[in-house]
Formats: structure tokens, C-alpha cells, sequence
């Protein structure tokens, strides 16, 4: 029997149903493609359409696909030699447009040394790619920061009910199947958002039948992985210990993620004692993942998901009301917004470890504090100049650690006398070696010079044999006493 799911699966993005702003962002993706050149990710979660818009996206732009999924192998050779290919030539049958399009499914999968340096594969792809690529996955956080900055990305949600319902009547039309229209309510309703698993209980439930009745449908909720979203409501809203605990088995987070998403989202609906005790909970959650770490015992998992989950649910007080905006852990923003700037500070680390002759983390943690405050706003300008001039700094080392605009005239004419103290400096250090020209040699001194380094050889010569009868008269007059 026919999966009606690839039977219908949408032959155009017109036909897509629900998720009209991300249709319409895809779109607009495909079009500005030559403009931007930047891989896509689509992501939500798991049966909401975004495979299908990728397909009927590459069949409205007459885009052949190369798709690489999940069941393949997701190795570095792998993807360097499959899709590597693909995305970075084209040929002249690709399309109308020349164009082929590479669709990555579960590109949330990849997780570096698991894949044998697939994610770095990936990341270096959408980089280098001269062809579009979609990445598709159902957990956008789950994905490394260096692939999501170099990608655009488009959220999918899920598919509400009322967009539901009309396709499952569509489908029974089409299948000469008649029905019950709370029926078809109860199956919009039980998937809750998933278009996908609608489609595939409609026909499940319809399989040998002409007519489908209320009666026939299951209304036991399908066993599907707990949204972190709604799972944070759970834990910190209503659950008490023991169901904030299971509630997290279903949750696809890692606990190393879960405390973030805990820990950021928390204060939002905890208060005073309340939000005390549940930060000792989370700080001995902590602790347990810190030992995780150091011993790679991952039993320790347990202990650490109690404390974050049952722990943090006791520490309430009764029972939290009202509609609360969740969010991504605030930590992951901050590292993606600030990437540019720790490269900028470990770049000056570097520059004044390798000066100094210590690590890192002492220029890091030490010695810039002190630069930054002896050198403050450049109020002290020669100490700023010598700086500059011992660190190689250019203008914007010079403005980061002073906290200077990198573009005033201040910072720009240090930096020019940087460069002239360094010049100077390696004047005076060379001593005279390489001021003036080298003079064409004077056969006469040559020759005089000559001759007289052989007759110092000469002394040199009897000076030595002289010592070593010295030396020989010495041994042979310490003999007569042994």
C-alpha cells in the first residue's frame, strides 16, 4: 500500500499547507540566492512540512535534488565526496536555471567526533557551496554555532487544526472515502500540530473502510517527543517531583543542555526562597554533570537530572498561572553575538603571551586587566605607545584594550608612533649592522689582511705546541711523586 504522505506530498509550494511565512521566506531564499549565496536551515519539528517544501521548492525553479539523510553515512569523506560534489559544481543539465539543489535532512544529527568530523564537513560545505543547499532539522540549538551563523535559517511551526482539516477531507475525497467530520476533528486534534502523523492515522484508521465514523478513531495521544517548551512549563509551572523527573525522559535534550534551558528560563516564574532553593538544586546539578566531565562516567547523568528536574519542581510553591515567553538559553545568543569579539581578546592574548613568555590564560586573566586600566582611554600616552609598539598591536587591538574608538585620529596616530618606536627599537638593537652600503673590497687590503691572519695562525700554532710541552713536562713531574 502507497504512504499517502508520499502519494500527496505536495508537487509545489502553493500546495504546502500551514507555515505561510516560512513558504513565503523560502521563496524569497531561492530568489535572492544569487545575491546572498548562503545555505538555508529549515527547522521545527518533525512532521510539519519542511522536507516537502524543500522538494516542491526544487520543482517549482525545475531544481534537480541530491538529498542526503540520516540513514546515510554521515563521515567527512562522506560528505566531502556526496554532497561536496553536488554543491560545489554544477553541470549543464542541472535544471533550467543550471541550478541543482542539496537537501541535508537531519542535519541536526551530525555531532562532530561522533561523525568522524562531519560537522566540520558540513560547515565548511555551506561555506564553499556554489550550488543552494537546504539543511533540514528539527532542533535548531542542536546544531553547531559555526554551521547556524553561516547559514540563513526558517522556522516551521507546527500545523494548526484548522489547516489540518482540510487536507484530511481532501485526502478522503480523493481516496472515495466518506466520513465523520468529528472524526477527522479528533485526528487534527490528537497529532497536535503534525500534519504528517495526521495523514498517516487517516489512513491507518480508513485502511478497508468506506466511510470513517467517530467511533473508529483512537484517541489515545501518539507517543511523541516532549517539545523542551512545553516541557518547561511542566517543570516549572505545575509537575511536582516525581512527574517533572519522568516528563524529562522525554524530553531530546542532553542534560548538559537541559540545565541551560532551566536555569535562563526559571527566574521568569520563580521568586524569592522559591527561586533560592531551586538554584541550590540547579548548582548540584552541576556539580554532578562537572563530574561527568572529569571522570566521563555518564551514570553521574542521573543524579545530575534529579537535581534539575524533581529538585527544582519541590522548590516551588504551589502551582504557576498565566502564559510565560520562553527562550533559547541566554548563553548560546551571547556566544553567537560575541564570537568576534573573544576572537578579537584571544588574539591579543596570544600577541602578549608569545611577548612575555606565559600562557594564555595568565595574559588573558592577568595582564590585560592591568593594560586596560594603566592605559585607560589612552590618558597615559606613551605607556599606550610602548604597548602598541612591544605588542604589534594594530587599531583595533589598541581601542580594544583601552576602550578607545578604533577610528579616532587618538588611536590611529598611536599606532603610527608604535611603528616608528618599533622601527627605531630595531635600529638601535642591530648596532650599526645595517646602516651605510658595503663597499667594493681593496684587492691590496685584502691581501695584507690575509697575510697577516696566517702569521697569527703561525703564533697561534707555536703558542699551542708550547703549552702542550708545558702540560707534557707538568704530567711527566707529577709521575715522579705516584
Amino acid at each position: 500500500m502507497t504512504d499517502w504522505t508520499e502519494k500527496y506530498r505536495p508537487a509545489s509550494l502553493s500546495e504546502l499547507r500551514g507555515n505561510d511565512k516560512a513558504r513565503d521566506a523560502l521563496q524569497k531564499w531561492a530568489a535572492t540566492w544569487d545575491d546572498h549565496r548562503k545555505a538555508v536551515i529549515l527547522h521545527g519539528p518533525p512532521g510539519i512540512g519542511k522536507t516537502s517544501a524543500a522538494h516542491a521548492l526544487a520543482a517549482d525553479l525545475d531544481w534537480p535534488t541530491i538529498e542526503l539523510n540520516a540513514s546515510d553515512s554521515r563521515t567527512k569523506d562522506v560528505i566531502e565526496r556526496v554532497a561536496g560534489e553536488a554543491a560545489k559544481s554544477g553541470t549543464l543539465t542541472a535544471g533550467g536555471s543550471g541550478r541543482r539543489l542539496l537537501i541535508m535532512d537531519e542535519a541536526d544529527n551530525i555531532h562532530g567526533n561522533a561523525d568522524r568530523g562531519g560537522s566540520r564537513a558540513v560547515t565548511s560545505l555551506v561555506k564553499e557551496a556554489s550550488q543552494p543547499m537546504i539543511l533540514i532539522a528539527n532542533d535548531f540549538y542542536d546544531m553547531s554555532n559555526g554551521l547556524r551563523n553561516a547559514c540563513e535559517d526558517i522556522e516551521f511551526r507546527g500545523v494548526s487544526k484548522r489547516s489540518i482539516l482540510p487536507v484530511l477531507r481532501d485526502l478522503c475525497r480523493k481516496e472515495n472515502i466518506e466520513f465523520d467530520s468529528e472524526a477527522l476533528e479528533q485526528i487534527a486534534e490528537t497529532n497536535n500540530g503534525d500534519l504528517r502523523g495526521a495523514i498517516k492515522d487517516l489512513q491507518a484508521l480508513a485502511d478497508g473502510k468506506d466511510r470513517l465514523e467517530a467511533d473508529d478513531v483512537v484517541t489515545s495521544e501518539r507517543d511523541t517527543t516532549e517539545g523542551v517548551f512545553d516541557y518547561l512549563d511542566t517543570v516549572i509551572k505545575k509537575a511536582g517531583p516525581q512527574e517533572a523527573l519522568e516528563a524529562s525522559y522525554d524530553v531530546d535534550e542532553t542534560p548538559d543542555d537541559l540545565i541551560n534551558w532551566i536555569e535562563d528560563n526559571m527566574p521568569k516564574d520563580y521568586h524569592g526562597e522559591e527561586l533560592v532553593r531551586a538554584y541550590d538544586f540547579l548548582a548540584n546539578a552541576d556539580r554532578w554533570l562537572g563530574r561527568v566531565r572529569a571522570t566521563q562516567n555518564y551514570s553521574f547523568w542521573r543524579y545530575a537530572g534529579d537535581n534539575m528536574t524533581a529538585g527544582v519542581a519541590a522548590a516551588r510553591q504551589g502551582e504557576k498561572g498565566g502564559w510565560t515567553r520562553y527562550g533559547p538559553p541566554s548563553y548560546w545568543s551571547k556566544l553567537g553575538r560575541s564570537r568576534a569579539t573573544r576572537d578579537k581578546r584571544d588574539h591579543i592574548a596570544r600577541k602578549i603571551a608569545e611577548a612575555n613568555g606565559v600562557s594564555m590564560s595568565t595574559a588573558r586573566r592577568e595582564i590585560m586587566p592591568q593594560l586596560a586600566v594603566m592605559t585607560h582611554h589612552c590618558t597615559n600616552r606613551d605607556l599606550t605607545v610602548a604597548m602598541a609598539a612591544r605588542y604589534e598591536f594594530e587599531a583595533e587591538h589598541v581601542a580594544f584594550v583601552t576602550g578607545s574608538g578604533k577610528n579616532t585620529n587618538k588611536v590611529e596616530s598611536i599606532v603610527e608612533d608604535a611603528n616608528e618606536l618599533r622601527e627605531s627599537e630595531s635600529v638601535a638593537a642591530s648596532q650599526g649592522a645595517f646602516e651605510g652600503s658595503p663597499e667594493e673590497p681593496d684587492p691590496d687590503v685584502e691581501l695584507e689582511t690575509a697575510e697577516s691572519a696566517e702569521t697569527e695562525d703561525e703564533q697561534a700554532v707555536a703558542e699551542e705546541e708550547s703549552e702542550d710541552e708545558s702540560e707534557d713536562d707538568e704530567q711527566a713531574g707529577l709521575s715522579d711523586f705516584m
